[in-house]
C-alpha cells in the first residue's frame, strides 16, 4: 500500500519548555520528538518563564530556540494580566499569534477580567491579522464569544473539551464568527475514568471529561466544527507528576499522529480529513506555507504499542502507554532534506527556522 503523504504537519499548540524550565524539557529533545512524531513545524506557547510578553523577550526566545530547534517553529506572544498591549505593535511581526489565557492553567498569564480581555483583543487586532489563541472553558468560553461578537477578532479556540462548548462553537460557526477550533487527542481518547487511573499523570487543563463529552468531540470532528487536532504537548518530569500537587499537562508530540491513524482505522475520519486536521487547516489558519520538499510519509498499515521507553520527549512517559495504535512515520523531509528517516533524527540542532520571521 502506498504510504500516506502529509504535506507539512503542523502542531499549533506546543510547550517546548527549556529556558527556566529546562529541567522539564529542552528544545533539542522536544523538536526531536516532534520530528519522530511526523511534524514539520511546532508553534510554541509563551508561558515558560521568563514569560514571552514583550518584544525583547520574544526576540531573545527566538534566538534561543533558533540555535537549538531541529524542526521549524514559531512563537506566540502572551497577553499579560498587568497589561502589555503597548508591546503589540513592535512584537507582532515576530509572533505567530497572541495567546490569551482566560482560565486556570500552568504559569502566570491568566487574564481574568472581561474588560482586560477586550482591551487585549482590540490592541492585537490593531497590530496584526494573525489569530489570538485562547484558553477558555465553559462559561468563560461563552463570555469570550460574546466579546468576539463585538470585537470580531480572529480566534483559535484551544483544546475544546466539553459537549456544552461544542454546542456554543457550532452556533458561533453558524453565525459566521471568525473562529477555528482545536481539540487534543487526550480529550478524544481519554475520559475522567482514565484520570482516576492515571493519578497525577492524568492531570491536565482542561480536565479529562466524561464519555458523553468525548463522543460530542468526535461528532464535532466529523461535522467540521473542529478544524485542528493539536497535541497541547506539555512535558513535566515524573517527579513533578508524582508530587503532592502535580502540574497540569501531558506530552503528546509522538502520539498524536498514530492516534489519528487509529481514528482513521476506526472509521471516525478519512485520510483526507486526517491531513486537514494535522496539516492544511493549521497552515491556513496561521498563514504558513510548507517550503518545497517538505512532507511526512506514514505507513498506515503498521501497528505498534506505545511504550514509555521508546519515547524521545524529555520526561519519557505518555498517558497512552500500553495502547496499540497504527501508523509509523517512515520519513520527514524539510526543504528537501531528510530530517527523520523512520529511525533516526538527522536534522541538527539549529536547522529549524522561525516561520514568523521568514
Amino acid at each position: 500500500m502506498t504510504p500516506l503523504t502529509i504535506p507539512g504537519a503542523v502542531d499549533p499548540h506546543v510547550h517546548l519548555r527549556d529556558l527556566e524550565w529546562s529541567h522539564k524539557a529542552t528544545v533539542e529533545r522536544e523538536t526531536e520528538a516532534a520530528l519522530a512524531g511526523g511534524y514539520w513545524a511546532v508553534l510554541d506557547m509563551p508561558n515558560t518563564p521568563p514569560v514571552t510578553t514583550t518584544r525583547a523577550r520574544l526576540d531573545e526566545k527566538s534566538a534561543h530556540v533558533s540555535r537549538r530547534a531541529r524542526c521549524d517553529f514559531a512563537l506566540y506572544l502572551g497577553a499579560h494580566h498587568e497589561g502589555n498591549e503597548a508591546e503589540y505593535a513592535a512584537a507582532a511581526p515576530g509572533a505567530i499569534g497572541l495567546k490569551l489565557y482566560c482560565d486556570q492553567t500552568t504559569g502566570q498569564l491568566l487574564v481574568a477580567d472581561d474588560r482586560a480581555r477586550a482591551s487585549h483583543l482590540r490592541a492585537w487586532a490593531a497590530a496584526s491579522q494573525r489569530p489570538v489563541a485562547v484558553h477558555a472553558e465553559g462559561s468563560t468560553l461563552a463570555a469570550l464569544l460574546g466579546l468576539l461578537r463585538r470585537e470580531h477578532v480572529p480566534l483559535h479556540l484551544c483544546h475544546v473539551s466539553g459537549r456544552d462548548e461544542v454546542a456554543l462553537l457550532r452556533e458561533a460557526r453558524r453565525e459566521g464568527l471568525p473562529i477555528s477550533v482545536g481539540v487534543t487527542p487526550h480529550h478524544l481518547y481519554l475520559t475522567d475514568e482514565d484520570a482516576a487511573r492515571l493519578g497525577g499523570y492524568g492531570r491536565v487543563r482542561p480536565p479529562l471529561r466524561s464519555r458523553a463529552d468525548v463522543e460530542a468531540l468526535w461528532e464535532a470532528v466529523a461535522d467540521g466544527t473542529v478544524d485542528i487536532v493539536e497535541s497541547d504537548h506539555a512535558p513535566h518530569s515524573r517527579a513533578e507528576k508524582e508530587s503532592a500537587e502535580p502540574p497540569y499537562g501531558l506530552p503528546g508530540l509522538e502520539t498524536t499522529l498514530p492516534l489519528m491513524v487509529l481514528a482513521m482505522r476506526e472509521g471516525r475520519i478519512s485520510e483526507a480529513r486526517l491531513i486537514e486536521l494535522l496539516a492544511t487547516n493549521a497552515q491556513r489558519r496561521f498563514g504558513l506555507l510548507p517550503p518545497p520538499g517538505t512532507g511526512t510519509l506514514v505507513d498506515t498499515q503498521a501497528s505498534w504499542v506505545i511504550e514509555d521507553r521508546d519515547l524521545r520527549t524529555s520526561p519519557g512517559w505518555s498517558p497512552f502507554a500500553g495502547l496499540r495504535v497504527w501508523g509509523r512515520v517512515r520519513e520527514v523531509r524539510i526543504r528537501g532534506r531528510v530530517a527523520f528517516d523512520g529511525e533516526n533524527v538527522l536534522a541538527a540542532p539549529g536547522s529549524g527556522l522561525d516561520l514568523a520571521r521568514c
